[in-house]
């Protein structure tokens, strides 16, 4: 048991230190003691809960799960928003602002950035500052074509990003998605189109979205798939899509007409990269996530901090 001075000198040095803010050598000059010896003390204080230490912020939250995520996953850096009441839209728009800091900090020594398409990548092309990269190439790393939501084709993101960051872009004049393999083959085998899939196979960075097919699936919305392949990706198990490849749970990408008719990289080719950016908005898109991560797809994550704690909460329960 720890007698009446010993744990009195203990109160002493905390609340020199932590109150007083004098700092751990001017405590010991005070004391007559080393400093370790001051080290050891505060120590003490917190493991006997003399001391608790508690950090009173809103985003003590949202760190702690970046924190808990970059360890489980082992991801290079989690980036967590708050979505408390917002709309699904304006969580995006914080995402991408979120994804638009990271890269900006991050892109100094790069020459090349790939950028793959959605509504969420759309957001953080919105939401970048404009700067200078007049070294730095921008590559669209899957075809977008079409009539419709020509606003999150991944040429368009590629061609605004570069207005953004004062750069130069490439265009891939193919569809993400043709009718055969017959067309695909004729289409990559152009100069212009086998050109701009090289320079995506080997760009520094990559931007990402992902979905799951069977819910609020963008490529739905565009027609991209009907209610036929839907039905077969569910026999084939697909879990989710990253540039419009289908993968499973466990983060394989499955075997399916479909993946063979995309025009845009191969999963494969995505583990490559040095860097991948996953931007990833809801809730429904956890399994998805979960696949993409067992898959080695990403290496730094921006997700809301509702759809971090279910990613979290699956990962602990299954252990």
């Amino acid at each position: 048991m720890m007698n009446w001075d010993e744990r009195r000198q203990i109160v002493k040095v905390a609340n020199l230190y932590y109150f007083a803010g004098q700092t751990q050598a001017q405590i010991a000059s005070k004391m007559g003691v080393s400093r370790p010896v001051i080290s050891k003390l505060l120590n003490k204080a917190r493991e006997m809960g003399i001391v608790e230490i508690y950090i009173k912020d809103e985003n003590a939250h949202t760190v702690k799960l970046e924190q808990q995520l970059e360890n489980i996953y082992h991801l290079k850096e989690v980036l967590v928003v708050p979505a408390g009441n917002l709309s699904t839209d304006m969580i995006k728009h914080a995402l991408g602002k979120a994804a638009a800091s990271y890269v900006s900090r991050n892109i100094k020594n790069i020459t090349s950035l790939g950028i793959s398409w959605g509504s969420t990548l759309s957001k953080f092309v919105q939401e970048y500052p404009y700067e200078q990269h007049r070294d730095l190439q921008i590559v669209p790393l899957v075809g977008g074509m079409g009539r419709k939501f020509v606003e999150i084709h991944s040429n368009l993101l590629a061609y605004q990003l570069a207005q953004k960051m004062n750069s130069h872009c490439s265009y891939l004049y193919a569809p993400a998605m043709v009718e055969s393999l017959e067309l695909k083959e004729r289409l990559i085998q152009s100069e212009d189109i086998a050109m701009v899939l090289e320079e995506g196979r080997n760009v520094e960075m990559a931007i990402v979205g992902l979905g799951n097919p069977f819910k609020d699936s963008t490529m739905t919305d565009m027609h991209y798939l009907t209610s036929d392949d839907l039905a077969s990706l569910k026999l084939a198990k697909a879990t989710g899509d990253i540039g419009s490849r289908f993968y499973n749970a466990e983060g394989n990408q499955i075997k399916h007409p479909l993946n063979d008719l995309v025009i845009g990289l191969d999963l494969e080719e995505f583990k490559n990269i040095p860097e991948v950016v996953g931007i990833v908005e809801g809730a429904h898109k956890v399994e998805s996530l979960r696949a993409a991560l067992k898959g080695g797809y990403l290496n730094v994550l921006v997700i809301d901090d509702v759809t971090a704690d279910l990613l979290l909460h699956h990962a602990q329960k299954k252990d």
